[in-house]
């Protein structure tokens, strides 16, 4: 049986094996570390005794190719979330609370409640989301609309966690094809989801274990060195332990980070200019107030911490897009996020004046930044070779780095891999591509 070699066993990867093996395919995954998920998975601390995620990544409903992957692994009782669609936001210059609570379906009626809308704002200006990013060009966020306090209290915070990059240089396309998959097809499809228990029981773990009832190989600590080739073509693939032969009509899925895929193949262009994000874990149980218990996590403006995500035994903090502040002592940031921290959820006595046990974890090369010149070197998921194709949320997927993004690539370079385009397509393609770069 023809194989697919899945090297990488991130969520690009796992998506791309799942889909593979769903075809019937025989499917091998190599893992150059001793676990999957890449920057999206679980761990014990030991110093707080306390299962973590790497990182929180907040789900839409109408993350469709996420919700696919997930029912194909069969975890959709492993995610969480509210009934309906809610989202807290705290302004921490004002004290100003207010919870966007959109209606169902397409037709926007919540926009006509004061009570469900952005504070001072009409009906009317909310309207401009649907014009965001419409056109493929430089547009970048903060020239889309007025700084209105529509802008400063829903357009920035919004665009920041999902392109994760400054609105200055976040392209508004980015944001705008986000909108367009969710917020922009009603409550229905913005519903927010989290992992119940953490992120690699939910995305992770499952899909390690479809695989395996599928029969496909999944190989940890063996990291692949090198790509031989041959005839336009894989044709073994170099790890520690020697060559693994790839046989002629097998297929090859490269889902790893831009810069090793830059290794592994020098004369491709990758996104090479990355932003950080912060994350901090407290151990702490707290019951916040009903709006936030009930959407798990509330956004916050006007501080250095952004979101808040309420867990069983823990609370966890986001600073996205964090390149300014992440070379910041840990112990520096882990008190003034939880001065912010105090502010927002109104702690008293204790729990306001000691900071409780914490863990900073910084992700330096969280996603490419989301600008027009990055946006130049993300590369299609087919490439030159005519077995090879790549998977990653770096590639051109239309979408920022996300865990959707990410996903989604994994499913078209398994259709890459599962219906390759006829030998002399693609050697005509070649000629195209290496004639524009010359």
């Amino acid at each position: 049986m023809n194989r697919v070699h899945v090297i990488g066993a991130g969520l690009a990867g796992l998506s791309a094996a799942i889909t593979a093996s769903g075809a019937g395919r025989a499917v091998t995954v190599y893992e150059a570390t001793g676990a999957a998920g890449g920057r999206c998975r679980s761990y014990h601390d030991p110093e707080l005794d306390i299962r973590l995620d790497n990182g929180n990544h907040l789900l839409l409903s109408g993350n469709k190719s996420a919700f696919a992957y997930i029912d194909a692994i069969g975890a959709r009782d492993l995610v969480t979330g509210p009934k309906k669609p809610v989202f807290p936001f705290i302004d921490l210059k004002t004290g100003r609370e207010w919870t966007l609570r959109p209606s169902r379906g397409r037709i926007p009626w919540w926009l006509l409640y004061a009570d469900r809308r952005v504070p001072k704002t009409t009906a009317s200006e909310h309207l401009i989301l649907r014009s965001i990013g419409r056109e493929w060009d430089d547009t970048v966020v903060t020239e889309t609309m007025r700084h209105t306090s529509l802008y400063w209290l829903l357009l920035e915070p919004l665009s920041i966690a999902a392109l994760n990059t400054r609105p200055h240089e976040a392209l508004a396309c980015l944001f705008g094809a986000v909108l367009r998959e969710t917020l922009l097809k009603g409550g229905k499809a913005c519903l927010p989801r989290m992992a119940k228990t953490g992120l690699s029981e939910a995305l992770v773990d499952p899909a390690i274990e479809t695989l395996r009832k599928r029969r496909a190989e999944v190989l940890f600590n063996l990291r692949v060195t090198g790509l031989v080739i041959g005839n336009d073509r894989v044709i073994a693939l170099e790890t520690g332990d020697g060559q693994i032969e790839v046989d002629a009509n097998d297929s090859v899925v490269l889902a790893v980070p831009p810069w090793i895929a830059g290794e592994l193949l020098p004369d491709l262009t990758v996104p090479d200019a990355f932003e950080s994000i912060l994350n901090v874990h407290y151990k702490i149980a707290l019951s916040p107030e009903a709006d936030i218990e009930e959407a798990g996590f509330v956004g916050l403006v006007n501080g250095l911490a952004e979101w808040i995500f309420i867990k069983k035994d823990h609370i966890s903090i986001t600073v996205s897009a964090a390149n300014k502040v992440v070379d910041r002592d840990a112990d520096e940031l882990a008190a003034a996020i939880w001065r912010n921290v105090v502010k927002a959820l109104d702690l008293e006595g204790a729990e306001a004046t000691e900071i409780p046990p914490f863990r900073v974890i910084k992700e330096r090369r969280a996603t490419i930044v989301a600008n027009v010149a990055q946006e130049e070197r993300r590369p299609s998921a087919e490439t030159r070779l005519l077995n090879l194709a790549l998977a990653g949320d770096w590639t051109d997927t239309g979408l920022p780095g996300t865990i959707e993004g990410a996903i989604r690539s994994g499913v078209t370079a398994a259709k890459l891999a599962l219906n390759p385009p006829k030998v002399a397509k693609r050697r005509r393609k070649k000629k195209k591509m290496a004639a524009d770069d010359d």
